[in-house]
């Protein structure tokens, strides 16, 4: 059976150092944000980059639907440099956290995303996580899951 090269090459590539920085990463996020980190660092490369074509294929999503969840034009996916720019990546780690997060308690990975993306949340005035997200607002939104996480109301 025959590799495709082309897939082999986009995969993460864990170096012992790049596993090493994943788990200090981990474990300094707490035991309430610790799911939300360890759903982040499947996605990174050894440079500690989200490899997007993987995210992409994992979640189900297109590069321009997965853009859109995070409020980023699509075209800038198809370009290297601006997919790798800070902005970016931050958005995507944002948003991956937040699913992350949320995963264990809607049921798996896809049930979390289909909650970040429509679930309106009445601390936000009925706005969803990606529209938080979209707006800069993710930290707003890890402070909420923390609180519902230690047994506040929803």
């Amino acid at each position: 059976m025959a590799l495709n090269k082309r897939a082999v090459a986009r995969k993460p590539n864990k170096s012992a150092a790049a596993k090493a920085r994943a788990a200090k990463w981990v474990a300094a996020s707490g035991p309430v944000g610790r799911r939300g980190y360890s759903f982040v660092v499947r996605f990174l490369d050894d440079s500690g980059k989200l490899v997007l074509d993987e995210l992409s294929r994992s979640l189900g999503l297109s590069k321009g639907q997965l853009a859109e969840t995070v409020g980023i034009s699509p075209e800038t996916l198809h370009r290297k440099r601006r997919a790798l720019a800070p902005k970016t990546q931050s958005r995507f780690r944002e948003m991956l956290e937040i699913v992350g997060r949320v995963a264990d308690w809607a049921g798996g990975e896809q049930q979390a995303l289909a909650w970040y993306r429509a679930e309106p949340i009445a601390e936000f005035g009925g706005r969803t996580a990606e529209a938080l997200v979209k707006e800069g607002k993710a930290a707003a939104i890890r402070e909420y899951l923390d609180h519902v996480a230690l047994g506040g109301f929803a």
